[in-house]
């Protein structure tokens, strides 16, 4: 199989940098490209850092922010401000919100001004609030995401960056191992809370497919947590039913690791 460029480096601190210098360039070429960019970004812990880097001054100014969107392949059926949800981490770390970024110490650098048209998260408060479930929430994402106009491949949104996070069990966005998601057509669709894997709550999901036609994939990943996972990944079987992850295995993709993530790699 075609294979996608890994990139090694010291720790999380680093993997942080190189990605958002990563996300920096590739949104500055979507809008020189097509006026426009649109990325879907993540959750979970390399989300953070990734933030935090981005909303330093050198990387918020380099990007043209009012012309792009961002969007979230993912996310838990909580409030937007709860704990577990993956849109909190944007709001609190790198979103300028009054002036400031919430997740920056006194003296840090104010976040990104974005406008709120520009964003597009899984509306689950609205949802919430209005006593629908997952299914009403990841529709009316699908109807937002067709609304937009993206370019399409194989009847698939083509957004101009992916980025990933990778599950203990070899998970893309709430795609689980055997997960239906891979035989549905829909854009956007609600995932059963899974009961193998924490936190175990009800998820909505971009689908699968936006994986293999995104223009760039960027998936990052740190800690000796990951060493396992990525190895088999990486390993002889492909089976993306079985690991999920393997969809970013392609050419087109680039995978930003720290040395304890790597340290099991295939040497080939």
């Amino acid at each position: 199989m075609s294979e996608p460029e890994v990139v090694v480096v010291a720790d999380a601190e680093a993997a942080s940098t190189r990605a958002a210098q990563f996300i920096a360039a590739s949104l500055r070429a979507a809008v020189e490209r097509r006026g426009r960019g649109d990325w879907a970004t993540t959750g979970g812990s390399a989300a953070v850092g990734i933030y935090r880097r981005l909303a330093e001054p050198d990387l918020r100014d380099a990007i043209p922010w009012a012309d792009v969107h961002t969007w979230w392949g993912d996310d838990r059926f909580v409030p937007r401000d709860h704990p577990l949800s993956n849109v909190k981490a944007f709001d609190d770390v790198l979103l300028d919100i009054g002036g400031h970024a919430l997740g920056m110490s006194t003296g840090s650098p104010v976040g990104v001004h974005i406008p709120n048209e520009n964003l597009h998260p899984f509306r689950t408060s609205e949802a919430i609030g209005a006593d629908q479930g997952p299914e009403a929430c990841a529709a009316r994402l699908d109807a937002e995401l067709r609304a937009a106009a993206l370019p399409e491949a194989d009847g698939w949104p083509v957004f101009d960056l992916v980025i990933l996070g990778i599950g203990p069990d070899g998970h893309i966005l709430s795609v689980f191992p055997g997960s239906a998601a891979f035989d549905s057509r829909d854009w956007a669709l609600a995932i059963p809370a899974p009961t193998h894997v924490e936190p175990h709550v009800a998820r909505v999901t971009l689908n699968p497919a936006i994986v293999t036609v995104a223009r760039d994939v960027l998936v990052v990943a740190h800690g000796a947590g990951k060493a396992a996972v990525l190895a088999t990944i990486f390993g002889p079987e492909v089976d993306v039913h079985r690991w999920p992850a393997q969809l970013a295995r392609r050419a087109g993709a680039t995978w930003i690791l720290d040395e304890a993530a790597a340290a099991n790699l295939p040497r080939s």
